[in-house]
C-alpha cells in the first residue's frame, strides 16, 4: 500500500509539473508581447551569481490599499507595446486594447519574474536595460523572455 501511495504521489507531482511547463510553453508560443518599464534596482547579486533583480515601474502606479493577495490588473500597451496601468480588474469585460496582467501582493507587488539570470561575464550586455519583455496569455499569466534597451532593442547575445 505504501508503494502505491508513493508512486501515485510521484505521478501526481510529475503530471502537475508537466502541465505547468506546457502552459508556460503555450504562453511563450502564442502569448502577446508586452514591455514593462524597469524601475531602478541593484543590478547584480555578487553572492548569488550573475543575475539582475527586477522591479517594474508600473507597480508604483497601482493603489496598494485596493489590492487583494492576488489578482489581475488591467493594462493598455502603447504603440511600442509598453504597458500602462489602467485599473485593478474586478471581473468586468475588457475594452479594446486592454489586457490582463496577473499580480501577487506580498509586501510589494509582484508582476511576474523578479529576477533575470544571465551567463557569467554578460553583465555589460544588460546594464542598459530599460524594459522587461514579457509574453502574456488571456488570463494575465506572464513569462519573462528578455530585456530591452531604451530604443526597444533586444539586449544580450544573438542566437545563431
Amino acid at each position: 500500500m505504501k508503494q502505491i501511495l508513493l508512486w501515485a504521489t510521484l505521478l501526481l507531482v510529475l503530471v502537475s509539473v508537466n502541465l505547468s511547463i506546457i502552459k508556460k510553453e503555450k504562453t511563450l508560443a502564442a502569448g502577446r508581447t508586452m514591455l514593462l518599464e524597469l524601475a531602478p534596482v541593484d543590478p547584480r547579486s555578487l553572492i548569488q551569481g550573475d543575475y539582475m533583480i527586477l522591479r517594474y515601474r508600473i507597480a508604483e502606479n497601482i493603489p496598494k490599499e485596493q489590492l487583494r493577495d492576488k489578482g489581475c490588473i488591467v493594462v493598455s500597451p502603447d504603440a511600442n507595446n509598453v504597458a500602462k496601468f489602467v485599473k485593478i480588474h474586478s471581473g468586468e469585460k475588457l475594452q479594446d486594447g486592454e489586457y490582463l496582467l496577473f499580480y501577487r501582493n506580498r509586501g510589494g507587488i509582484r508582476l511576474g519574474a523578479e529576477s533575470f539570470c544571465f551567463q557569467e561575464g554578460d553583465a555589460q550586455l544588460y546594464l542598459q536595460a530599460k524594459y522587461g519583455e514579457l509574453r502574456t496569455d488571456e488570463t494575465g499569466t506572464s513569462v519573462l523572455v528578455g530585456l530591452r534597451g531604451k530604443d526597444f532593442e533586444a539586449l544580450g547575445r544573438r542566437k545563431k
